[in-house]
């Protein structure tokens, strides 16, 4: 079987920080691999490679695979994406054209998964809190002084979508003591218990928990979806979790109920990305920012090339992706 035609379509900086060496070896093996790395798909480069191209290897910073790129690629038959989501560049045309689409959405999840469970963890204990108590006092703490409340032995977390990340969370989960709820409305009450939880509503998952972990994309019915009365009804010292999507929360209500001591908040995701830099959130000794560094980074990266080599090595072999990317799927993940 003669090797397909194939090309890099991303950021080149994205190239270089995904793909080293190793799996660029492994996918030139598989593949006869075009020089270079597309990230404009109208210059002359693009219009040189793209008519023998039939499938791309694609990560951030790809151009929307649109009509008009497609009819310079009449034999385009796949789509292999090093990153999680494909929204940005897979567009209709290439469904309805019928390209086979899969992604690193798997291995990305891993660390996001990950960086929640921690989260869950250390704010069960006040770790961040409490560290920072001790560096200013720097004197022995009184451990049978601590609050009844404090502490992770039966608290209730409840995930709030059970998407490929919320599903991954709930199985690292499992093992601790802890109460699990979910909130899915696409997700029937039995395959719910068959992850350990308990299904539940939207309403009874934000008063019943300790700790709130988003995990839905977003989408237009979910702008915002965490607003006001759940943020309101949300149990005292409550925790809430974002590594999702900044603007599924009303990050004003939130603000406001932080900024009270009512509740926590950990924020991996913010909206904007980065909040103007006088926003109260910055200095609300309640809420914890990080840099949306959840997800695959530094040597997590790797995990996402070989995943991708995988799945072209597949294909490349006539055998179907092992984590495609389905059309009438894409609304429902992030």
């Amino acid at each position: 079987m003669s090797r397909p035609r194939a090309a890099l379509a991303m950021a080149p900086r994205a190239a270089a920080a995904v793909l080293d060496d190793v799996a660029m070896s492994a996918l030139r093996r598989v593949c006869d691999l075009a020089d270079g790395v597309l990230d404009d798909f109208a210059g002359p480069a693009a219009h040189a490679v793209l008519p023998e191209v039939e499938l791309l290897v694609t990560g951030w910073g790809c151009p929307p695979l649109d009509a008009a790129v497609l009819a310079g690629a009449p034999r385009l038959r796949a789509v292999v994406h090093t990153a999680g989501s494909v929204r940005g560049h897979v567009t209709e045309a290439c469904w309805e054209r019928g390209i086979a689409v899969t992604s690193a959405a798997a291995a990305n999840a891993v660390p996001v998964a990950e960086y929640t469970v921690a989260m869950i963890l250390l704010s069960g204990k006040r770790v961040l809190e409490r560290a920072r108590a001790h560096r200013a006092a720097r004197s022995a703490d009184d451990p049978l002084g601590v609050p009844p409340h404090l502490g992770n032995y039966g608290r209730t977390v409840g995930i709030l979508s059970a998407s490929m990340i919320g599903r991954r969370v709930l199985g690292l989960l499992r093992p601790h003591d802890l109460r699990l709820l979910v909130h899915d409305p696409h997700v029937s009450g039995e395959e719910i218990a068959g992850l350990g939880a308990e299904a539940v509503s939207l309403a009874e998952l934000f008063a019943r928990s300790d700790v709130v972990s988003v995990h839905t994309p977003l989408l237009p019915e979910t702008r915002g979806l965490v607003g006001r009365e759940l943020i309101t009804a949300m149990r005292p010292d409550a925790v809430l979790i974002n590594t999702a999507r900044g603007a599924v929360l009303d990050q004003d209500a939130l603000a406001e109920a932080t900024g009270a001591g009512r509740i926590r908040a950990i924020l991996d995701v913010t909206d904007p990305e980065v909040l103007p830099p006088d926003h109260p959130l910055w200095d609300d000794g309640n809420v914890l920012i990080t840099p949306h560094l959840a997800g695959s980074q530094g040597n997590e990266l790797r995990r996402l090339a070989e995943l991708a080599v995988a799945e072209v090595t597949r294909w490349a072999a006539g055998e179907a992706f092992a984590h495609p990317v389905r059309r009438e799927r894409l609304g429902m993940i992030a």
